[in-house]
């Protein structure tokens, strides 16, 4: 199959590029397209086969639930049985943005690979102007996850899709780089009080100033059916092991350096300033917010190198921390250097 990527001249006209994408999914085909969080892979959320096309380009299993994009907020009435007024608070709060709420899905309307047999579905509706002018153009609830090859780092830029998916989709829509780095917070609001399943960019500090009493989720258990995406596989991972390690300047120097004298190469994700040397150093940025949007792209940027170890410092469990210790604790598997 022939990729082709499209770009999006955010000062031109972009009639036939738009054209072009909703042609495909009308006609069932998948299209990747950016949004504030990830670039997705999306297709028609009530066409099966269509659907099953994501699966098979990602290498997703196929118990791991979808989350259902719009491009108006008032589209949740056509697909949701019951919209709480937390759901509402949410909506009025956070959206268009990087909040998915999960809510009870009426009956026979999206495919069941969609919700993965469950009676609940997440929906959100992007804080992206790429991603909500394909959404209104192509007026049908589009089901995306992460454009990348299942567990692999989530692709922030376009080439990240196109080296994952290259001869496996037909389409990318090139918007450029994407804005928080992050897949999205999924809230769970068909539980009281609402439960965060996945930490995102929307903050349980956030969250708590709107509705009040939000609690977290653990990970699904091995046994059981993910409740929404992120919560049971391993994701994010790059070729070489991660592990995450909270050692001070000083012991982390003397351990990539005993590393080293074990033929190890060692790649260093960390904020900036810092001193620390290894055989490669990605800046992060200075603030949690930087590291979240430089995050994917630098453990992508390991798999360009002869790395065979990847080492990132643990951020405090503050704001998007819990997202961003969420996403490293998952790359790394439970690899620690103390």
């Amino acid at each position: 199959m022939l990729t082709t990527i499209v770009s999006v001249d955010h000062d031109g006209d972009n009639h036939l590029t738009y054209a072009q994408a909703v042609s495909a999914l009308q006609a069932g085909e998948v299209v990747a397209f950016p949004t504030e969080t990830v670039y997705g892979l999306g297709a028609v959320a009530t066409n099966e086969t269509a659907v099953a096309k994501i699966f098979q380009a990602k290498g997703r299993p196929s118990d791991n639930p979808l989350i259902v994009h719009i491009g108006e907020a008032k589209a949740v009435a056509q697909y949701a049985e019951h919209i709480p007024l937390v759901a509402q608070q949410c909506m009025e709060a956070f959206w268009p943005g990087a909040l998915t709420l999960i809510v009870k899905a009426k009956p026979n309307i999206f495919a069941t690979n969609v919700t993965a047999g469950l009676a609940t579905v997440g929906i959100r509706m992007p804080n992206h102007p790429v991603a909500l002018s394909l959404l209104q153009k192509t007026g049908l609830p589009i089901a995306a996850p992460s454009a990348n090859r299942s567990g692999k780092p989530s692709p922030t830029k376009a080439e990240h899709v196109y080296h994952d998916l290259k001869g496996q989709i037909p389409l990318i829509i090139d918007g450029g780089a994407t804005g928080i780095g992050l897949e999205s917070t999924v809230l769970d609001v068909t539980q009281t009080p609402p439960i965060i399943l996945r930490p995102g960019g929307v903050t349980k500090e956030m969250l708590q100033a709107v509705i009040g009493e939000v609690h977290e989720a653990t990970l699904t258990d091995v046994k059981d059916a993910p409740r929404a995406p992120g919560m049971k596989y391993t994701h994010y991972s790059p070729e070489a092991p991660v592990y995450v390690t909270t050692l001070e300047d000083h012991a982390l120097q003397e351990m990539i350096i005993m590393h080293q004298t074990q033929h190890e190469k060692v790649a260093l994700l960390a904020m900036s300033p810092t001193s620390l040397q290894a055989n490669y150093v990605y800046d992060l940025g200075n603030t949690i917010e930087a590291m979240s949007i430089k995050l994917y792209d630098a453990l992508r940027a390991c798999d360009q190198t002869d790395a065979t170890m990847i080492i990132v410092r643990a951020v405090p469990l503050q704001g998007v921390g819990k997202a961003i210790m969420n996403r490293l604790e998952k790359a790394a598997g439970g690899n620690r250097l103390i």
